[in-house]
């Protein structure tokens, strides 16, 4: 495996993290500024600078390169597998009335599955509902078929998401990355670090990832009273204040972000489902908290691997970077602590991550988590 990384800011040179060298039909993973994104120029020089044909672009909310956290910039992770193969595959949830159930069973169906060890996904993250997206891929795959990825971002404007494979950046797009060879070693992780607070309630009213009532009570209005005078602050509030919900038959919890909140009928969109009689809690964090939690997002993917990781892909939740602030870069020394400090690493801050709980094969939609998949020939 033959890595390149680089990044660059508007009308900056590139910056390379490692010799600049010609790779031979690399996957090349670009994820940047969605206003960047949206810049002819930019995407020219990307172009021009990884003149491959294999790029997958993606929206952030912070860009994740060697060992540094970068707004405002484009960082390109260029990779060149020497034993194994990968193939991409696309589909747009507004050709599919943004039923992200039906993309995800179409998506999956393109995508070859003679020796697919592992699927990354990429998914637009504005408008599309996470867990339905997984429910799709996850309606025909195979146990052994393995699944990691996360929802583009928009750093904290919730506006719109871009990402593409080989186009120009644009909206609803969902890709695939599917890996293939017996050669490839995949771990993956997932854990957050956050702690719940308050009495635990029950969904009274909700409908796919829209909640409407907790304990009989409108939801928004219950989550103002907590808040109190952050309520003002809302929807970008609700960032470091997710729920942790526990449907009814699961026996792990999962973390939803509020994405956005309705005044008119006291609802609240969340990034995944949200079922009804499932229990649910309020959750705060702590620097240190979300430092260890990225430490043992590691340890739980170096714990049975075979050989050490070539890369380890990061998708880290937006929330975790608003809490961690100037301190953003220590979940990253976290990881590499673990995986090894000369690992690159490579990824984005994202609206959702994709991940089974650790030592599950299930996929979920997770918020506030540090997901890793480390990968090596």
């Amino acid at each position: 495996m033959k890595i390149i990384q680089a990044s660059k800011e508007l009308n900056t040179n590139w910056h390379y993290f490692h010799e600049k060298t010609t790779l031979i039909n690399p996957l090349v993973l670009v994820f940047g500024n969605r206003f960047l994104l949206e810049k002819p120029e930019v995407i020219a020089s990307i172009r021009a600078e990884f003149p491959y044909e294999h790029i997958v672009f993606g929206s952030s909310a912070g860009e994740i390169v060697c060992c540094n956290v970068n707004d405002d910039s484009v960082s390109v992770t260029a990779i060149e597998f020497e034993k194994s193969t990968f193939i991409v595959e696309r589909e747009n949830v507004l050709n599919h009335n943004k039923d992200a159930k039906a993309l995800g069973e179409v998506l999956f169906e393109k995508m070859p599955k003679e020796n697919l060890k592992h699927i990354f996904v990429l998914s637009e993250g504005s408008f599309s509902n996470g867990s339905s997206l997984i429910n799709g891929l996850e309606e025909n795959k195979e146990e052994q078929i393995t699944l990691t990825g996360g929802m583009c971002g928009d750093n904290a404007r919730f506006e719109k998401t871009l990402a593409s494979y080989k186009e120009d950046p644009k909206e609803g797009e969902v890709i695939l990355i599917g890996f293939y060879g017996d050669t490839l070693e995949i771990t993956k992780a997932s854990y957050g670090g956050w702690i719940t607070f308050g009495p635990e309630r029950v969904i009274t009213k909700s409908e796919g990832n829209i909640l409407y009532e907790i304990d009989g009570q409108p939801a928004l209005d219950l989550y103002k009273k907590y808040l109190g005078e952050k309520s003002n602050e809302l929807p970008q509030a609700s960032l470091l204040y997710p729920l942790n919900v526990t449907p009814v038959g699961k026996s792990e919890p999962v973390v939803r972000t509020i994405l956005n909140i309705n005044d008119e009928d006291q609802s609240m969109i969340l990034a995944g489902d949200v079922p009804v009689n499932s229990r649910v809690q309020l959750m705060m964090a702590s620097v240190d908290g979300i430092a260890a939690g990225a430490q043992t997002a590691a340890e739980y993917a170096m714990k049975d691997r075979k050989n050490k990781p070539e890369v380890a892909l990061i998708v880290s939740c937006i929330g975790r970077k608003l809490v961690m602030s100037q301190r953003v870069e220590e979940e990253l020394e976290q990881v590499k602590e673990i995986v090894g400090e000369k690992v690159p690493l490579a990824g984005f801050y994202s609206y959702g991550e994709i991940a089974p709980f650790n030592g599950s094969t299930s996929c979920e939609l997770h918020n506030q988590t540090m997901t890793l998949t480390l990968i090596s020939e």
